[in-house]
């Protein structure tokens, strides 16, 4: 399946930036909570795995095609915003809430995507990240289906730009945080639908897919583990990897070949990749993923 740049800050919701006044840096860092100040990690490092990342509004698709029904009680309701009172917390669910956000495109459930849109705005604003984001923008591509590839394509290009802003305050653990709640959620969401749908290969495959996206998450949390929260978070973050480490992925190389449709010459891709992943293996996963996520958003 095809895998496509995210920009996982908000999975769907990163609109022209540049509109909005750049806020006063030093009342940026001010703002920022007390704890130490991690490594800055080289932007080709974040990028490469954001590459990797199957944004949300894929996974959506692929819920959406399996015959799965709209279902709000799986997403992190917007009404706990106030209950997130650190940026350790309020960046992990901006990462979660662009997932939802997504969730709710696909499905053009439009009133409920209007109330994700206000609590990304509140969270990207505690951040003092909201120059990022112009909401005008955001609303007529986030409630039409129809904008969902140039939705894709600023959220990948403005992402670049916040994480190169919070690299240049020495916050680039906002940015890891950032892309691991999307992530979880849009995991979290996939195993939900999974369970009711164990006969479906393509969710299972899906799913099993992840196991290479955690291990550089894992990786990338390794820098930070003077950080207390986030140290915790490894830990269970670690849990989850050795339910993904049971999975075995085989890729097979072969050459591509070439061939002309209507006149225009296509390269074909011949390599094969086979995930051997369990109903034993999706059950542990979605247990662990979930304890993970229901931490995070409470």
């Amino acid at each position: 399946m095809r895998i496509v740049i995210i920009g996982l800050v908000a999975a769907l919701i990163l609109a022209s930036c540049g509109k909005g006044k750049k806020p006063d840096e030093q009342e940026f860092l001010n703002s920022l909570d007390s704890t130490k100040k991690g490594p800055s990690i080289d932007e080709e490092v974040i990028n490469g795995i954001l590459q990797q990342i199957p944004s949300p509004l894929e996974i959506s698709v692929l819920l959406k095609q399996s015959g799965t029904k709209y279902n709000s009680s799986i997403l992190n309701t917007p009404d706990n915003t106030s209950k997130y009172n650190s940026n350790y917390k309020k960046a992990l669910n901006l990462g979660i809430y662009g997932t939802d956000l997504g969730y709710t495109n696909i499905y053009q459930q439009n009133q409920d995507g209007i109330k994700y849109l206000a609590s990304i705005k509140q969270l990207a604003d505690e951040l003092n990240i909201g120059q990022f984001f112009d909401m005008e923008t955001i609303s007529k591509l986030a409630t039409n289906s129809k904008n969902l590839d140039s939705l894709l394509l600023v959220t990948t290009q403005n992402f670049n730009s916040i994480n190169s802003y919070l690299q240049t305050q020495g916050r680039s653990n906002l940015s890891v945080l950032l892309l691991t709640g999307g992530w979880l959620e849009a995991v979290q969401i996939t195993c939900q639908v999974a369970g009711k749908d164990p006969k479906n290969k393509e969710l299972k495959e899906k799913i099993g897919e992840q196991k290479i996206i955690l291990e550089q998450i894992v990786l990338l949390f390794s820098f930070y583990k003077e950080d207390e929260n986030m140290a915790s978070l490894l830990t269970d973050l670690n849990g989850l990897k050795a339910a993904f480490d049971k999975i075995n992925i085989t890729y097979v190389h072969k050459e591509p070949t070439s061939k002309v449709v209507n006149g225009v010459l296509m390269i074909e891709d011949n390599s094969t990749t086979t995930i051997d992943v369990t109903d034993d293996d999706i059950k542990n996963i979605t247990t662990l993923t979930n304890s993970i996520r229901n931490k995070i958003a409470s």
